[in-house]
């Protein structure tokens, strides 16, 4: 599947759909606050099933109740596609189940 780096607008236009996530040195980004660290490393393992349902994957961090997703393609350069939009998306319906804010 070819997979191409999206336009500042229409990054911007997907974002908005997308609370809380923003674009950050070209990459879709976003922080999760849960209720406590077994939260978050459940979130954790969610997204990695996610990622890899996809065959896309963000780099992760966990904090103590944290957890930050950072989000884009290296095939394409490091750029933002539709599949980081994608997998953003999913992120974000997958947080809620969690206690995240």
């Amino acid at each position: 599947m070819a997979v191409e780096p999206l336009s500042q607008k229409e990054i911007e236009d997907r974002l908005a759909d997308l609370p809380g996530w923003s674009l950050d040195d070209d990459r879709l980004v976003r922080s999760y606050r849960l209720a406590n660290h077994f939260a978050a490393t459940a979130l954790v393992i969610h997204i990695a099933q996610v990622q890899e349902e996809l065959d896309h994957h963000s780099d992760l961090t966990l904090g103590y109740n944290t957890v930050s997703v950072a989000v884009n393609t290296h095939s394409v350069g490091g750029r933002v596609t539709g599949l980081d939009v994608e997998l953003a998306r999913r992120i974000q319906e997958l947080a809620p189940t969690h206690g995240a804010h």
